[in-house]
């Protein structure tokens, strides 16, 4: 019961659609016509508004932070890893936008972090230093993903590592898109407005 519980608050959390949400405050609409038709920062970047892409990756970042502290502070330490991939599935497919959510890559960071803040940072770490060769957004993520379980491994902590991958699963999959036209060598660069 506690589970579901975690992963109910985690979802309702995760679902809240910042970058639509602050996008359409802003006057420009819905953010879901532009672009990838994400909802996520890199998406809100193609407007030009750095700021406002600013503000989406921090409060995609904290909702993943406050489901996995919440849950912890609650119900303990499994509990607040639950609610945190409870999180990255709500932004992922929110019940109220038809399921149709973002990547969960600021989320899947905010868990990470809020798990172990080392892990959180490494993956950062290794986001930032391939987005910087590359200047491509999901070749970040997808770096930062798959280098999340290694370092938890390296750690000697095999629960996180277990859980990193999970997190690394669901980004990945939900970038089937962008690494084919990563193979393709047609994903857009950082920066590159629609």
């Amino acid at each position: 019961m506690t589970a579901l519980l975690a992963l109910a608050l985690g979802y309702l959390l995760g679902s809240v659609p910042w970058g639509l949400l602050l996008t359409r405050a802003a006057g420009l609409g819905d953010i879901r016509a532009i672009g990838s038709g994400n909802i996520g920062a890199t998406n809100v970047l193609r407007t030009g508004h750095k700021g406002l892409a600013a503000a989406t990756l921090a409060l995609d970042l904290l909702k993943g932070v406050a489901a996995l502290l919440l849950a912890r502070w609650l119900w303990g330490e499994t509990a607040g890893l639950v609610a945190g991939f409870g999180a990255m599935l709500g932004h992922a497919f929110p019940v109220w936008l038809g399921f149709k959510g973002g990547k969960g890559v600021a989320t899947g960071g905010g868990v990470l972090l809020a798990a172990a803040w080392w892990l959180g940072l490494g993956a950062a770490l290794v986001w930032l230093g391939t987005a910087i060769v590359t200047r491509i957004s999901s070749a970040g993520a997808i770096a930062a993903c798959a280098a999340a379980p290694v370092i938890a491994a390296v750690a000697g902590r095999w629960d996180l590592a277990l859980f990193a991958a999970g997190v690394a699963a669901l980004v990945i999959w939900r970038h089937r898109a962008n690494i084919e036209r990563l193979l393709a060598g047609t994903e857009p660069r950082i920066g590159r407005k629609t």
